[in-house]
């Protein structure tokens, strides 16, 4: 798929949205990708996911692990395209663990997927996961890398689209200044949040 198909898919299914938002990095943005919008439609999900499947069709991959919430259909989805197993990690008292009776084996070939990152916290969390297991890592993807580049792995990554979305400390960020109401969609809780 092209940049522009993607795009285009993201808008008509409203799962790129425009205003003040809080990202689960902490920063604030004028944009944000709300993927389980795009990612509701089988269809629209397996054309997505298949771009990143398609580039880790080679290397025989045991399992697909993906943080929850966002990287929960993602892997589900690519598991299924390369017939691998699919897990999802999880906080528990705000340290990602694998529950739920999820495990990595020792030496399972293990490709880690997001459906958005901009700082690789989470993804650098399951990456850690997984390295403690004794996996082999083959790769990371997502479906949207806003990290404009900023974030490395020492693994093979590919991003479906790459996207120079501006973000801003929240004490620099010029959308507080005008008053903006700040709205936090993603799936982690603001440590002010109740």
């Amino acid at each position: 798929m092209s940049k522009e198909d993607v795009l285009k898919l993201f808008k008509e299914t409203g799962a790129l949205l425009e205003g003040h938002f809080l990202l689960t990095s902490g920063l604030h943005s004028p944009q944000y990708f709300q993927c389980a919008k795009v990612l509701q439609y089988p269809q629209h999900a397996q054309k997505l996911c298949w771009e990143i499947a398609y580039n880790y069709m080679s290397e025989k991959v045991n399992v697909v692990v993906g943080p929850a919430l966002g990287g929960i259909i993602v892997a589900q989805e690519i598991a299924r395209l390369i017939n691998a197993r699919a897990i999802f990690s999880e906080r528990e008292n705000g340290k990602m663990t694998l529950r739920r009776g999820f495990e990595i084996k020792p030496n399972e070939r293990v490709l880690v997927v997001e459906d958005v990152v901009t700082t690789g916290g989470s993804i650098n969390e399951v990456i850690g996961l997984a390295k403690e297991a004794g996996a082999q890592l083959v790769g990371v993807g997502f479906l949207v890398d806003r990290s404009q580049d900023r974030i490395k792995f020492d693994m093979p990554k590919f991003s479906v689209i790459q996207m120079d979305v501006v973000t801003y400390q929240p004490d620099d960020c010029p959308i507080c200044k005008k008053n903006v109401p700040l709205v936090k969609p993603g799936s982690r809780k603001s440590p002010d949040s109740k």
